[in-house]
């Protein structure tokens, strides 16, 4: 007798055995594995930097960098996380003598973030990495082309998100 079940668990021995199956189709499945993935990359370019493991910390260093004043909030809402965990990183990013925080001038409750200069010369090395990485990794599974049209996709998803976060 042959047993659909114990016939399909003695085949999944490799991947190039298994059917995605239900996965197939979920747009999330392959967003999180493609995180996962690009994530596990960078991490080991940056293995030696303060800004190394996690999420959140370099697109905060770089914002701060490029925007020097920025809200904390507004890090926050760009980075698309909340402000207690963006409190976290930025506290972090302090300690270590990336950025300053200072107290706004026209509005004591409001916080001003500025880059250091051991955090500016942090963030150029960090956008080297950053950008050499995307291309390396990138450049492996999907031709330029596709990237470009791609790229412009999550763009726009981006944006949209910013809008109804709003």
């Amino acid at each position: 007798m042959n047993d659909p079940v114990a016939s399909s668990a003695s085949t999944a021995t490799r991947v190039d055995h298994v059917d995605l199956d239900v996965l197939e189709n979920i747009l999330s499945f392959y967003i999180r594995v493609i995180d996962t993935s690009v994530s596990r990359d960078l991490d080991q370019r940056l293995a030696n930097l303060e800004v190394a493991k996690g999420k959140g910390k370099i697109t905060a260093l770089l914002l701060i960098d490029s925007h020097p004043g920025i809200r904390p909030s507004v890090v926050a809402d760009l980075a698309t996380r909340d402000r207690s965990a963006m409190g976290r990183i930025l506290d972090t990013l302090e300690q270590q003598g990336l950025i300053t925080r200072q107290t706004n001038a026209e509005d004591s409750r409001a916080q001003e973030l500025y880059i250091t200069a051991k955090g500016a010369a942090l963030a150029v090395n960090v956008l080297e990495i950053v950008v050499q990485q995307s291309e390396d990794f990138f450049d492996r599974i999907i031709p330029k082309d596709e990237q470009k049209i791609l790229i412009n996709i999550l763009k726009r998803a981006y944006r949209r998100l910013q809008e109804i976060s709003n």
